[in-house]
């Protein structure tokens, strides 16, 4: 018996990084999970490996997102958590960025964000409260510390994405709140993922850094003086998760180890 058993949980962007870490979190602690992920294969594999179910899922469609959302509520018959977690980036000068490649960006990181918020909240407000506890459902998105630092103006889709993340998980908790479904959203910072080996490779390529150069001055600014895990992350996502943040709503929070206050 964990502190997640008898709660139902959908994760999104699941087969790797951060959302891998929180799917193998979550089971740990008895949630009962779906994974979704536009690389099924991937998604299946940590399904398996859990003993959990998996979708492939694009969040940018519309079909897609209704169809994961419905997973949940086909097998168990309610859904109590969602993690809205799927992202993507790009590294660039902003004066260079097409238009393409802002929707990209936005359409991934903000406009299904929404979407499964929406969509996830709508099925939510008609279910009975978890057991044991007042409310219907959790909202939970991953943000970034970017969303205040602006990335250095090469990641300026990325970072306007993810203040907009931490603008929707604010307006949710508000709007919510009525139905009892709150909404939550983490910030991590620098996380030993693939997308940070990108950020790295893109990144250094413009500055004309050797690979992992830009990795490592990164770390060298963080106080706390290590790499983020993406259990760093999962930890605090089971927390919001879990019974004792039932009354947190609202809230953006740092998982940077002090990077915020140490640039």
């Amino acid at each position: 018996m964990g502190p997640l058993t008898g709660r139902t949980a959908l994760i999104t962007g699941a087969a790797r990084g951060i959302g891998a870490a929180c799917a193998r979190r979550l089971a740990a602690d008895g949630a009962l999970l779906v994974l979704a992920d536009i690389d099924g294969a991937g998604a299946e594999k940590l399904a398996a490996e859990l003993g959990q179910a998996a979708v492939r899922a694009d969040v940018t469609r519309r079909e897609d997102i209704v169809r994961m959302v419905d997973e949940p509520y086909r097998r168990w018959g309610r859904l109590d958590v969602v993690f809205n977690n799927a992202g993507v980036i790009r590294v660039q000068p902003m004066l260079e960025v097409t238009e393409d490649e802002w929707d990209r960006v936005l359409g991934v990181n903000l406009r299904a964000a929404f979407f499964v918020l929406q969509t996830a909240a709508r099925r939510m407000a008609q279910q009975d409260p978890m057991p044991g506890s007042e409310l219907r459902g959790k909202l939970i998105q991953t943000a970034s510390i970017a969303s205040y630092r602006g990335g250095n103006h090469l990641m300026t889709p990325y970072s306007a994405s993810k203040a907009g993340v931490v603008s929707l998980t604010r307006s949710a908790a508000q709007a919510l709140a009525p139905q009892r479904i709150t909404s939550n959203c983490v910030c991590p910072g620098a996380v030993e993922t693939s997308m940070w080996e990108q950020i790295d490779r893109e990144w250094g390529a413009l500055a004309g850094l050797r690979p992992g150069e830009m990795w490592k001055r990164r770390i060298r600014n963080i106080p706390l003086g290590r790499p983020e895990r993406a259990e760093d992350v999962a930890g605090v996502v089971a927390f919001l998760a879990g019974p004792d943040s039932d009354y947190m709503t609202g809230q953006a929070i740092n998982v940077d180890g002090g990077a915020v206050m140490g640039n």
